[in-house]
């Protein structure tokens, strides 16, 4: 399964979050530094030589994320950026998380 080749798809309530057996699944399809925590996110750290690099991949990630529609936390530091995947709507993680996770990799 390539998930850069899919989109994200708007996610109301009222959808069940992925299972740990599902999840289990779709980590295989992203690079294996993506952690899952607790079953409801996903989180990565990036490191970078320095600030304009950092801010650059900011934006990146969120020209993809206005295009997905589907959003990251994000928290940025000097030469680092901590991605965090989760979709709020339903307390848990969706294919949504996984796939912008798998095209945030490809930056």
């Amino acid at each position: 399964m390539d998930l850069t080749k899919k989109k994200c798809k708007p996610c109301e309530g009222g959808t069940p979050p992925l299972s740990q057996d599902e999840i289990y699944e779709y980590t295989k399809h992203i690079q294996e530094d993506w952690k899952v925590e607790e079953n409801k996110k996903i989180s990565k750290d990036y490191s970078f030589v320095n600030f304009k690099h950092t801010m650059d991949f900011v934006n990146k990630v969120a020209d993809l994320a206005e295009e997905e529609g589907h959003h990251p936390d994000m928290h940025v530091y000097y030469g680092k950026v901590t991605i965090e995947l989760t979709t709020h709507a339903i307390k848990g993680l969706s294919e949504n998380d996984f796939i912008l996770a798998s095209k945030i990799d490809n930056l």
